[in-house]
């Protein structure tokens, strides 16, 4: 099976130096995570407020990546499976 949306990946920035909505209530994140479609940054499922998730659930951008040090791997939230995204 292979993902049908990395059509949607555009060349984005991260759009903050942490999880978003993590550092405007003050509470910290586990792993980031960045959106492949608007550069949003939300924090992982690892983390209390799943930021990230959140984030497919609200938006419908299927495809993340973690922006992590080093790593390179993508998730499509639809398709549920790993993306390669380098």
């Amino acid at each position: 099976m292979e993902c049908t949306h990395l059509d949607q990946i555009r060349k984005v920035k991260p759009s903050a130096k942490g999880c978003e909505e993590c550092l405007k209530i003050g509470s910290s994140w586990v792993h980031l995570r960045m959106c492949l479609e608007c550069g949003h940054v939300g924090c992982c499922d690892s983390s209390q407020h799943k930021h990230a998730t959140k984030h497919f659930h609200k938006t419908q951008h299927a495809i993340m990546r973690s922006v992590e040090p080093g790593e390179s791997w993508g998730w499509c939230y639809v398709d549920e499976m790993e993306v390669d995204v380098v």
